[in-house]
Order: structure tokens, then C-alpha cells, then sequence
């Protein structure tokens, strides 16, 4: 019999720390796992999903201006946001209904409350204590608002799903990818919409050319885009609207001001500290390849490592954790070839190399561009183009990196992921036969290179 409460004990109920419980649960291991505000963390509630929910919304007012030109008449339509708000509300609801009966079925142990690690083998939950022999630390991570001015008076990512009220004029701070997809989720669903950036163009770390193009498509869906820009301080005026002032004295009346300027690893008061545990500057758990901290019998994986902050990452980490400690098996995790998706509009699938870093690791590389209007738009009217870039290393003829902006993009890129997995080569590509009329063929029919 175990000297431990648990064998092991969860602290974070998002998406790593749910599946690694419920995987070794099914091994038969002792599992507890607490959460202190909401199951499923970040991408299940103030996320992913309900994000995406936000962007289904926001692509409505097009289509029906759309249309017009496929010979329907669209009366007059208009957007009621508490509708959008209260049925993304009962979906969330539904979905940590779920995850609160996988967990309690798996035969995890479902505490409430925030876990705090008094030694190495106890965690504390509202002022009871347990012990176990192993602790996994998936805490998640929390948006990250400068100190500025008025500071007060801005809203991040967990608080714009619940706005009261839909604002008429709403700025959006930062350049990733939360902050460009809820440019086009405003704009999209009626705010005269500003995106501030303090960088040259958005979206660092993507393809030069994709971001090049993604900024001039997402001002045609009228996003006021201020790059080199950003906010010196924000006052509150008597009728309750807010007043930005830029560091270039610029300034821009708003109902709603959001950042979206990046996200910390979500790490304070858990006890990290008193066990020594250690942390980077910004932080995040330092862990080993085995997703093991300094005090050995402490784990941490997900966002809060600080190693690939997305939802399947996590999910990838935890099932390799419960390979690793109970199957005697390895925890490497292949961070290679993730593939990723910006839900701005249009969308962005992404896998692989960019231009940019394939001419920093390989001597000789073919770019393939194809830039075009697609061809639901020869009738909507519409002048949204679609973009889509392969990037293949000459000597081996393998395929380094595929992006697309466009619609539907990351349903097709996800496919390409793992053509790309395999190793597949251009020749493989120009092989297959494609699917007509889609815009996903022009990836099997690029012959001639663009540059090289």
C-alpha cells in the first residue's frame, strides 16, 4: 500500500493537465487534480473555442453582402451581441460539464481550489492537505497588460467574452495572434475597429511575405491597422468612453480597449519558490526533456513551461508524460513540423520553415507563390485575394515549409502537416492529383518556381 495519499496529483485542470490525469487514471494510477477557476483552462473557456465561436460570427456580415452577387436578396440584418455572447456561455457550460464527467469517470479525484505545494510530496487544497508521491504543475497562463496610464480601464482576452455590451469603437493592443483575430472579430461584427502595434508589422515569427499580405487583407476588412505605434495612456471621459493617446500624440476615442500583448506563465502563489523550484526570467517552470523540474518529484508541462503555448502541444506533452512515468517509455515530445492557425480574416495555416529561416539553414532553396482571387469571389464582388507559398530545399527536392491565407486555411494546412510529417518531397506534391475546382489543388499544381 502506497505510504502517499495519490500517486499522483494534478494542480491545473486545462488541457495538459486533464489529459495527463485521465491517461494515467486509465493505468490504474491514484490521480487527484485541482482547479481554482474554470475546467478545461484557457482554451475551453477564454480560448480557443470560444474564440473561434467569435469568428464564425464575425465572417456573417460579408456573406450576406456576399450574396447578392449568387442571387440572393439579404434584407436588411442586424447584430444582437448578447444572443452571440449567452450561447457561446451555455456552449462553455456544456463543455465543462464534459470534461468534469471524463475526469470524475476516469476515476480521477476532482478537487476545487487553488493547489498550493507546501513540501515535495504535499499539496494544499482550500486548507486541507494531501500528500503524493508525484506532482504535475499544468497551471496554464495568464494575459500579460503592461503598466501604462489608465491602465485601469483596458480589458485582455479573459474579459472580452463577456462584455456587456458590444462596443461601437473598440481598440485592440498588440500584433500575435490574439490580438490580429480580434481586430477581425470587431470589425467583423460592426466596430469601427483601430490594431496597435509597437512593431513594423504584425505577427513576428511568421513568413515575411504571408505577414505582408495578411496586413493588406486585413485593412481591406476595414482593421485601421497603427504599426511603430502605442499607447502612452488611456483616460476614462465623463460619458464613459475612453480616450487614447499614442506615444506620437495621436489620439483615438474607443468604448473598449483591449491587450492582447502576450501571455505569462500563470505561476504565482503555487509554491514554486518555497520548493526552489526553478523558473526563467519570465516565470516559466524550467523543466528537463523527462518534463521534470528541479525538485524531482515535481513535473510541469503545457503553457506553463513556456515551451509551444498551444492546446494539442500540451495535450501531446501530457499523454508522452504518462508514457514516461508509467509505461517506462520516453517523453520526447517532436516539436517539429507543428502546424498553426491565425483565425483572422482571411485565415492563416501555416507548417514548416519560413522563407526566412529555410535561406538561414539551407544553401538552395525553390519558393513557389501563387496569389489569386478565389473563385467564390468571380461572383460575391469581393476583392479578398488568397495566398499560397511552398518553400522546398533544391538539393533534396523535400518540402521545407507550406503557408496559406485564405479561407479554410487551416482545415487544408492540417492535411498538408502530415504530407510534411512523412517527409513528402515536391515530386510527391506535383504526383497528386488534385481535387477541382478548390483553392487546396493550387498546392498539387505549382510546376514553376517564383524564386529561388
Amino acid at each position: 500500500m502506497s505510504e502517499y495519499d495519490f500517486d499522483l496529483f494534478v494542480i491545473g485542470a486545462g488541457s495538459g493537465g486533464v489529459r495527463t490525469a485521465r491517461m494515467a487514471a486509465a493505468k490504474g494510477v491514484k490521480v487527484a487534480i485541482t482547479e481554482d477557476l474554470y475546467l478545461g483552462g484557457t482554451c475551453v473557456n477564454v480560448g480557443c473555442v470560444p474564440k473561434k465561436l467569435f469568428v464564425y460570427a464575425s465572417h456573417y456580415r460579408d456573406d450576406f453582402q456576399e450574396a447578392k452577387g449568387f442571387g440572393w436578396n439579404v434584407t436588411e440584418s442586424s447584430f444582437d451581441w448578447p444572443t452571440l455572447r449567452d450561447n457561446k456561455t451555455k456552449e462553455i457550460e456544456r463543455l465543462n460539464g464534459i470534461y468534469q464527467n471524463m475526469l470524475v469517470n476516469s476515476g480521477c479525484t476532482l478537487l476545487q481550489g487553488r493547489g498550493v505545494m507546501i513540501d515535495a510530496h504535499t499539496v494544499e487544497v482550500a486548507g486541507k492537505q494531501y500528500t503524493t508521491e508525484r506532482i504535475l504543475v499544468a497551471t496554464g497562463g495568464w494575459p500579460f497588460v503592461p503598466d501604462i496610464e489608465g491602465k485601469e480601464h483596458v480589458i485582455s482576452s479573459n474579459e472580452v467574452f463577456y462584455l456587456k455590451e458590444f462596443p461601437k469603437r473598440a481598440v485592440v493592443v498588440g500584433g500575435g495572434y490574439i490580438a490580429v483575430e480580434f481586430a477581425g472579430i470587431f470589425a467583423g461584427l460592426g466596430a469601427k475597429t483601430d490594431l496597435i502595434y509597437r512593431g513594423d508589422l504584425f505577427l513576428r515569427g511568421f513568413d515575411q511575405e504571408v505577414r505582408e499580405f495578411v496586413a493588406t487583407e486585413v485593412a481591406k476588412k476595414q482593421v485601421n491597422l497603427n504599426f511603430n505605434c502605442d499607447i502612452k495612456s488611456i483616460v476614462k471621459q465623463a460619458d464613459g468612453s475612453l480616450l487614447v493617446t499614442t506615444n506620437g500624440g495621436k489620439t483615438i476615442e474607443a468604448d473598449c480597449v483591449m491587450y492582447a500583448t502576450g501571455r505569462m506563465p500563470k505561476v504565482a502563489a503555487i509554491g514554486l519558490e518555497q520548493l526552489g523550484i526553478k523558473q526563467a526570467k519570465n516565470g516559466a517552470i524550467i523543466v528537463d526533456n523527462n518534463f521534470q523540474t528541479s525538485v524531482p518529484s515535481v513535473y510541469a508541462l503545457g503553457d506553463v513551461i513556456d515551451r509551444v503555448q498551444l492546446t494539442p502541444v500540451a495535450l501531446a506533452e501530457g499523454m508522452a508524460l504518462v508514457n514516461h512515468l508509467y509505461n517506462e517509455g520516453s517523453a520526447a515530445v517532436d516539436y517539429d513540423l507543428i502546424a498553426t492557425a491565425v483565425f483572422c480574416q482571411p485565415n492563416i495555416g501555416t507548417v514548416g520553415l519560413s522563407e526566412e529561416q529555410a535561406r538561414q539553414q539551407y544553401t538552395d532553396i525553390d519558393v513557389y507563390v501563387s496569389d489569386f482571387r478565389a473563385m467564390k469571389h468571380t461572383l460575391s464582388g469581393s476583392d479578398e485575394r488568397t495566398l499560397m507559398k511552398m518553400i522546398v530545399d533544391k538539393a533534396t527536392d523535400k518540402v521545407l515549409g507550406v503557408h496559406m491565407v485564405g479561407p479554410d486555411s487551416g482545415e487544408i494546412i492540417q492535411g498538408i502537416a502530415i504530407a510534411l510529417k512523412a517527409g513528402a518531397t515536391k515530386a510527391v506534391f506535383d504526383s497528386t492529383i488534385g481535387i477541382h475546382p478548390t483553392a487546396a489543388e493550387e498546392f498539387v499544381t505549382m510546376r514553376t518556381a517564383t524564386r529561388q
